[in-house]
Formats: C-alpha cells, sequence, structure tokens
C-alpha cells in the first residue's frame, strides 16, 4: 500500500503537470474522449472504477460568486479523499485543499474567476484514483 507521503506527492505532481499544459491540452479538445484511461476518472468513464462513481466523481456547485468542490466520500484512516484541485481550460490552477482522514467531509470552496469558460475539478482518492469533473459555463 502506498504510503500517505507518496500519495500527497502526486497529488502535487498531477496539478504541475495540468498546470504545464500537457494533460490539459487533451481535456480541452475532447475530455470524454481523451482522457487517459487507467490514470484519470470521470462520471462518464469511470474505467474499472464503475461502481465508485457517486462516492468519487467530485460534484460541483456555484453560488455567489463561490465555486463548491464536494466528494461525498467517508472518511477513514484506510480510505480517504487526499485533495481537491480547480484547474482552468489553460492550466491555471484556481485553488486546491488537501484532506486527511480524520477530515469529516471533503469539500472545498473557491472564488470562481471571472471570465472563465471551462473548468476542471478534481478529486483523489487514496484508493480508487483520481477523479475528473469538468464544468462548461
Amino acid at each position: 500500500m502506498a504510503t500517505r507521503r507518496n500519495i500527497l506527492k502526486s497529488t502535487i505532481l498531477l496539478p504541475a503537470a495540468i498546470a504545464g499544459g500537457q494533460i490539459t491540452q487533451a481535456f480541452a479538445q475532447a475530455p470524454s474522449a481523451d482522457c487517459p484511461d487507467g490514470i484519470v476518472y470521470t462520471k462518464d468513464r469511470p474505467g474499472k472504477w464503475s461502481k465508485k462513481v457517486r462516492s468519487h466523481a467530485p460534484i460541483i456547485s456555484i453560488k455567489k460568486g463561490n465555486i463548491r468542490l464536494e466528494t461525498v466520500h467517508g472518511m477513514s484512516e484506510e480510505h480517504f479523499i487526499v485533495r481537491h484541485t480547480l484547474v482552468t481550460e489553460s492550466g491555471k490552477v484556481i485553488g486546491e485543499k488537501t484532506f486527511y482522514p480524520s477530515d469529516k467531509e471533503a469539500v472545498s470552496t473557491f472564488k470562481l474567476p471571472a471570465g472563465v469558460k471551462i473548468l476542471y475539478a478534481t478529486s483523489f482518492c487514496n484508493k480508487h484514483d483520481l477523479w475528473l469533473t469538468r464544468i462548461d459555463f
């Protein structure tokens, strides 16, 4: 089983890769078709985790200029959501939040940037990998 330190390192590397543009370019062109299988999971492409969509794909809601990410997932020492990240289509990281097993829920809130057309929300589970939800404005 991966150590907590290795899990946290991997959650730092993904936003860096997205910010660098390699992954973002693929998502911007056709997110459902170009999402790498076995690396990034979505509601429409859950791969081997088809029974985990409801509890792992981040849910996005917007209210009063804020964007709220929620992953409806239990939080325990053995199984928890490690991180949320919110990224623009161009790869700019709007916000990120790291969670711990002691947290009661995986919820994060960020300011909604003006003029964005597409945002990507990620949720990383220590057992069920990285999940992505796209929102178009």
